[in-house]
């Protein structure tokens, strides 16, 4: 067999399966942290319309149930699918992390005239550096 054919250069696929795994751990950690950026953000403008929330159990509690952010489940949602495929007992593949990579830059397409996630997305970039820090990072771990 020729050297340098396709054959010769598959990587071993305990080590591919291992990174392939890291960049989707890295990739849901950037989400979480994006989660926790708009989160706060949105406690303060909440804040800001009907006063100081009392507790984390009660913010939780508002975040989980309370229709101000309910805007925000789509990403909770994205988030759990991370969760659930990195917890999974198969190896992550290229071609999950590829459709993960597809469906987060999706969802994080914001919009100025837009409605649902889009619009408030828009919103909270205009309005929060947080927000727009943590979107950066996520952005450049999709180029990778």
């Amino acid at each position: 067999m020729k050297k340098g054919s396709p054959s010769d250069q598959k990587p071993s696929p305990n080590r591919n399966s291992a990174d392939i795994s890291q960049s989707l751990k890295e990739l849901r950690d950037a989400f979480l942290d994006l989660h926790k950026a708009l989160l706060e953000s949105e406690r303060i403008g909440y804040e800001q319309a009907f006063g100081t929330i009392p507790s984390s159990g009660e913010f939780l509690q508002l975040a989980i149930r309370d229709p101000w952010f309910a805007w925000l489940r789509p990403l909770s949602e994205f988030i759990t699918l991370l969760d659930e495929r990195l917890e999974a007992e198969e190896p992550v593949t290229s071609k999950d992390l590829h459709e993960f990579v597809k469906t987060g830059r999706s969802l994080l397409t914001p919009h100025e005239t837009g409605q649902g996630f889009a619009k408030h997305y828009f919103d909270a970039l205009q309005r929060d550096l947080d927000v727009v820090l943590a979107h950066g990072r996520i952005a450049k771990l999709h180029r990778k």
